[in-house]
């Protein structure tokens, strides 16, 4: 069983949520989006945001900084945060075009906001689950776009609570997290998001 639950915390990294939600949008919207501009977006996401953390998150290793992708202590925590902050508002500000896709850019900039309130929490001593926190900011930029857009996507909500439960199920099981540190996680996500609907719902 714990392999099967590290695989599921692996699959399911908070680092696939940015790409992942830039897939949902592009599969949602109703808007005509150019092969060319989803190109434009999607590549420098996958970049930004899977393939230089992954990268990064290896130099820490081999320099001693952080030991591991899934349980790394208070401390080693910050580190990736600091990256995954950064590189998040790289894509803000030069590859998203928030006058075309604004959606998308206030997805990221929730993503940020929950960044910052993770970052800031380790500092008041609480480990919030970032697995389980890019899970509900995920689950609320979908249901807020099914509203947005007048669509049905209820099974691919119905989908991504399942997966969160069993997220949040291989966490607690892994002894990654408590479970006030995944409802934290949880609540962080979803109203990072939340917050920012007024600017485009």
């Amino acid at each position: 069983m714990r392999a099967f639950y590290q695989a599921i915390s692996y699959l399911f990294h908070p680092l696939f949520i940015p790409l992942a939600g830039t897939v949902a949008y592009f599969t949602v919207t109703p808007k005509y989006s150019p092969a060319t501009l989803q190109t434009h977006i999607f590549l420098p996401v996958l970049i930004l945001t899977v393939i230089i953390p992954v990268i990064a998150f290896f130099i820490l290793k081999n320099i001693g900084i952080v030991s591991s992708a899934l349980t790394p202590s208070m401390e080693e925590r910050k580190y990736p945060l600091y990256i995954h902050i950064i590189l998040l508002l790289i894509v803000v500000y030069k590859v998203i075009p928030g006058q075309y896709t604004f959606e998308l850019h206030y997805y990221f900039i929730g993503l940020i906001a929950s960044a910052l309130t993770t970052l800031l929490l380790l500092f008041l001593r609480v480990k919030a689950s970032m697995h389980v926190m890019g899970l509900g900011s995920l689950f609320m930029f979908l249901v807020c776009l099914s509203i947005h857009f007048e669509i049905n996507i209820t099974l691919a909500v119905s989908v991504l609570t399942l997966i969160t439960g069993l997220v949040a199920t291989s966490r607690l099981y892994l002894r990654a997290h408590s479970k006030v540190e995944v409802f934290v996680g949880f609540l962080v996500g979803l109203l990072s998001q939340l917050m920012l609907v007024k600017f485009w719902l």
